[in-house]
């Protein structure tokens, strides 16, 4: 799928103060993009929008912003890894560190599950699947907003856990050894309401291949839900990606699948899928890295995706791309609203999207913490015949990511990203977004900002700031922030969005 965008220039956005490579409009899907988008095994890199803005590949040819011009070697150079990766020394074990940026890799350290305010319960003994390891002593991590609540909304029913005291399968007889990943992966795959008894204690299941829900095969929709009762972490030892719900369908399916009370820890999504070498001039920026690998703990292609009380830490997704990200969870091509309440994203790393990647997917989020997360592609990304001649299926790329450091949106979908009683802080990317991203392109989707607080985001970009932390297209049409203080790394805070550029600039 392909957008017909028209670029503005970059003197003209710096000037006007607003977002660039929003397009002036798109073809939405196009005729085929209904099922050439669905087709994809996860991607996300067929469809028509781009994820970044023009402003980023003006950026990358003028060298504005010094971390950002690089031409798209993955090595980290020009230290803008390192510039979007300061947040306050608040990343912590559970995020990888340098060089963290090449090729999609690992950096090390992600699977590690010593994440910050001890979020990830430890991990197994064993990582064969067998067993579900010593399982961790005290308690799971308190998820959700530690400092407030969204006030100004009414918390919708479907933000709001599901009664599953009537399971349809149970995972465990009462003890630890008998919460295997097999039972586990059996439960999942059969649907319905999956809870646990893995005994009194917090238990961490090793998830050894990826788990799959069922999707619905005919006019009738399937619900599925993980319920682990607050006791349960699902983790995958930084190497596997833990949860794929991948439909053949584009925004038409009313399938859900509710994750509460639960923890996803160490998920890694590892991109396969190398954007080719341009051989040709211009390509002095063209984009570089993968075109896939979202979403490191769980990729949702179409249905709705509902996260409640639930805890997301020391996720990966692909380090490098211009479409690809979402550290902790990528949403793609839905056509219903999916709904994330009470729940915390710690220390999850992608190319975009540090913690959750939307593509083509509207979203509420309420009384959520983000915090530790990083967007550390390179570039931005828009599409730039001057800079690349080589059309890689999205037209001629330009830039490698770095966009959305917590949350990020993208699509011509014209549905609402609504932000609600969430703490945003300490997060980071290395080009627009720290705290987040949202590209409308063209379309009449809103971000609402209300009850929320966004503090200490770190970006080296000092413009393209609509709320300190926040790059959007969308300020004509989205409105004030309400009962909220947006506040850039030196402590100084706004009420209302502006074009204010942030700390130190």
């Amino acid at each position: 799928m392909r957008t017909k965008r028209v670029l503005l220039s970059f003197s003209l956005c710096v000037a006007l103060a607003i977002g660039c490579g929003s397009g002036t409009g798109s073809d939405a899907n196009g005729a085929s993009g209904q099922s050439a988008g669905a087709s994809s095994e996860g991607t996300g890199s067929e469809s028509s929008p781009r994820s970044g803005s023009s402003v980023g590949g003006a950026n990358a040819s003028s060298g504005a912003s010094s971390g950002a011009q690089l031409s798209g070697t993955g090595s980290g150079g020009s230290g803008s890894i390192g510039a979007g990766a300061t947040g306050s020394g608040s990343i912590g074990a559970g995020a990888s560190g340098s060089g963290s940026n090449g090729g999609g890799s690992s950096g090390g350290g992600v699977g590690s599950g010593s994440t910050s305010g001890g979020a990830s319960s430890g991990k197994p003994s064993s990582e064969s699947g067998a067993s579900s390891g010593t399982g961790s002593s005290g308690t799971s991590p308190v998820a959700g907003n530690p400092t407030g609540s969204c006030t100004t909304l009414t918390l919708p029913a479907e933000a709001q856990p599901v009664d599953s005291s009537q399971p349809t399968t149970v995972v465990g007889t009462g003890t630890p050894p008998s919460c295997t990943f097999q039972a586990l992966s059996s439960a999942v795959s059969g649907g319905g309401i999956v809870t646990f008894n893995c005994g009194p204690d917090p238990v961490t299941i090793s998830v050894t291949s990826t788990l799959k829900p069922p999707i619905s095969t005919g006019k009738t929709p399937v619900h599925i839900v993980l319920d682990g009762g607050n006791k349960i972490t699902l983790d995958g030892g930084g190497s596997v990606q833990i949860i794929s719900w991948t439909h053949a369908t584009w925004r038409t399916s009313q399938d859900t699948l509710t994750l509460q009370h639960i923890q996803l820890s160490n998920g890694k999504a590892t991109g396969t899928k190398m954007i080719p070498a341009c051989n040709t001039k211009p390509n002095a920026q063209c984009s570089t890295g993968y075109t896939d690998g979202q979403g490191g703990a769980l990729y949702m292609q179409d249905g709705s995706l509902r996260v409640i009380d639930s805890v997301f830490t020391g996720n990966q997704a692909a380090m490098l791309g211009p479409d690809t990200g979402g550290g902790a969870l990528y949403l793609f091509g839905s056509g219903t609203l999916s709904y994330v309440a009470h729940s915390t994203f710690q220390n999850n790393t992608a190319s975009n999207a540090g913690a959750i990647g939307m593509l083509w997917v509207g979203a509420s989020i309420y009384d959520t913490l983000f915090d530790g997360n990083r967007a550390v592609g390179t570039g931005a990304n828009s599409v730039d015949s001057t800079q690349c001649s080589c059309d890689d299926g999205n037209g001629d790329q330009v830039g490698s990511g770095g966009n959305g450091g917590a949350i990020y949106k993208d699509g011509g979908d014209g549905v609402n990203l609504t932000l609600c009683g969430n703490l945003v802080e300490n997060n980071s990317a290395t080009e627009f977004g720290a705290g987040a991203f949202l590209t409308a392109d063209g379309s009449a989707a809103k971000l609402i900002i209300d009850d929320s607080i966004f503090k200490d985001n770190h970006s080296p970009i000092s413009y393209w700031n609509w709320c300190m932390g926040v790059s959007t297209d969308t300020t004509s049409s989205s409105p004030q922030p309400i009962n909220s203080n947006l506040c850039d790394a030196c402590g100084k805070c706004q009420t209302t969005c502006s074009s204010s550029s942030t700390c130190g600039q």
